[in-house]
């Protein structure tokens, strides 16, 4: 069985990589989060590094949350991965789609490591994998939305076939899984959550060009 860690954002594409992984039959060991320096935000879409870890413990899987900079970020990844490494990881799983350069990032990083990359959504039609993930039972809600693309009335929904229809007639030609950014999720529930997570206080507030649900509390349910 081989040992994994998986690239971890908290939202839909991340998860459903990890899906197929356990159903694959590898061994997740671990969640890769990079945050920013100070350590309260996630880099990839500026979530509360406390709901990641929130998430993390809800999915029941250890999460290495590492602080970077723009300056260190690929030496702390790859410092981050030698260190799964020392534990029998050997190779790392991904949620990447469609976007070339993060790819040969990914392989560069990789392969600095002595790691194998594993990209197992990629180039596949996103409209399905959307489907994959909703039918197989996952809760991903909105968290972020491009703000002259989506409104804020997109924040705090569940992305489900209904919210996949939405998208279309708004006739933006917004990507099925957001991969142009439009949209940012983070998974709630799901097959492999051993708890829910419930989102118990939490406010809209916009940064730059996006409108953010802002989660300061969260909460673990039994299933």
């Amino acid at each position: 069985m081989e040992k994994v860690f998986v690239s971890w954002s908290g939202g839909k594409d991340c998860c459903l990589a990890l899906h197929r992984a356990v159903n694959n039959g590898m061994d997740v060991r671990y969640l890769a989060n990079m945050t920013t320096a100070d350590g309260k935000r996630s880099c990839s879409h500026g979530m509360s590094a406390s709901v990641i870890k929130k998430q993390a413990e809800a999915l029941g899987i250890p999460i290495a949350q590492k602080p970077t900079t723009d300056e260190n970020y690929a030496d702390v990844f790859t410092g981050t991965l030698k260190e799964f490494k020392r534990d029998g990881v050997t190779a790392g799983v991904f949620g990447d789609i469609d976007f070339n350069a993060h790819k040969e990032w990914i392989e560069n990083i990789c392969a600095g490591a002595g790691m194998k990359p594993h990209l197992p959504l990629w180039l596949e039609d996103q409209t399905k994998l959307m489907e994959e993930l909703i039918d197989a039972g996952y809760k991903p809600v909105v968290v972020a939305v491009k703000a002259d693309i989506l409104g804020q009335e997109a924040l705090g929904r569940t992305v489900d076939r209904k919210f996949m229809e939405y998208l279309k007639g708004l006739n933006q030609g917004i990507t099925p899984c957001g991969e142009a950014g439009e949209y940012h999720t983070l998974v709630t529930d799901g097959p492999l959550f051993k708890k829910k997570l419930v989102i118990k206080e939490s406010e809209i507030v916009t940064r730059g060009d996006h409108h953010f649900l802002e989660i300061q509390k969260v909460e673990l349910k039994s299933k």
